[in-house]
């Protein structure tokens, strides 16, 4: 069996850990794109310090690589929002490659992008592929949580709070999450839900398309976070002063006409050495329930289930394909081509 030909748009620090796991699940990296100076021209091997050169060196011009390359799927790391994504999936999409992406809006962007998402499902039907957004909303903040609900009898609330560390994911994300602006930049920038859905809204929506609950409100109310000490950003390159946002929390509300709630909570900012990741979810209705994850590893989580749902997004139909609607996500114990139909 042909192993699974893979191209990584986006070398940030996601993609040397998709790197490892890509190579140690039997797939063929073909491709690498970057605009950044600092990487164009090393092989991934040495990007990635993966212990081996494996020839295919990270290209900044796009085109040249999908036009001289025969892959079967993109994995494109880069922004979070659909309308900065766009020009992104659709030169994939015109080449004909398959799309699986990091992009957090993607993962449900029907209802707060309707213009890109529309037309991007246009033209992956028109080229017969699939786009989907993924990561560790895919299974831990979606297809958990609603798996989870099988086994209760009545549902009332959802009540749910993650959190994560943005120096992990890059300077399109932290800057996203208000990391280093003064508390008037955020204000004005950030604090518009309209402008800016937190992770968890798209998350949310998700979870109401897949139990079909319809959504009869929506609103979000984000706010900054501040120490009252200087801290470090490593991925903004300076120190954050104190009084100045080192990220947010976003609490998205929804309430559905079958009488469900949902109170969801985003937490992105920057770390002190004692915080940590949280995936917490109360679920209150007859019987309550309540689960969480211990300090999740929301990096490797994130780059493992890109990878594991590659098969996925390959068997899928045509279109922009949300998540929640991909067959479900399997542990590849085998290469991954053998789950590719």
């Amino acid at each position: 069996m042909e192993k699974i030909k893979v191209i990584q748009y986006g070398c940030g620090k996601m993609s040397k850990v998709i790197f490892k796991y890509l190579f140690e699940h039997g797939a063929e990296v073909v491709g690498a794109i970057d605009s950044n100076p600092n990487v164009a021209g090393m092989d991934i091997g040495e990007f990635a310090e993966l212990g081996f050169t494996t020839g295919i060196k990270i290209s900044d011009n796009a085109d040249d690589v999908f036009a001289n390359c025969q892959a079967d799927i993109a994995i494109v790391t880069i922004f979070s929002y659909m309308p900065e994504m766009y020009d992104f999936f659709a030169t994939a999409a015109k080449h004909g490659v398959n799309i699986i992406t990091t992009c957090e809006e993607a993962i449900y962007p029907w209802n707060t992008s309707p213009m890109e998402t529309n037309r991007l499902d246009k033209l992956a039907k028109d080229h017969n592929i699939t786009i989907s957004g993924t990561g560790m909303q895919d299974i831990y903040w979606i297809n958990m949580p609603t798996l989870m609900m099988a086994g209760m009898n009545k549902i009332r609330k959802i009540k749910a709070a993650v959190s994560y560390n943005v120096e992990e994911y890059g300077l399109a994300l932290a800057e996203a999450h208000g990391a280093g602006y003064t508390l008037d930049k955020f204000n004005a920038e950030i604090a518009q839900a309209e402008s800016f859905p937190s992770y968890m809204w798209n998350a949310a929506e998700a979870i109401c398309a897949k139990m079909d609950w319809t959504i009869a409100s929506i609103s979000q109310k984000s706010v900054p976070f501040i120490l009252e000490e200087d801290i470090y950003s490593e991925t903004l390159g300076r120190t954050i002063k104190a009084g100045d946002a080192i990220g947010m929390s976003a609490v998205t509300s929804i309430k559905t006409y079958q009488g469900v709630e949902l109170e969801v909570e985003c937490i992105g900012k920057v770390y002190r050495q004692e915080d940590g990741d949280m995936c917490n979810w109360h679920i209150i209705g007859e019987p309550d329930m309540v689960f969480s994850l211990e300090k999740p590893d929301t990096v490797a989580h994130t780059c493992a289930t890109v990878v594991n749902r590659i098969p996925s997004v390959l068997n899928a139909p045509s279109g922009f394909i949300t998540a929640e609607k991909l067959d479900t996500i399997e542990y590849m114990s085998y290469p991954m081509s053998f789950y590719v139909n």
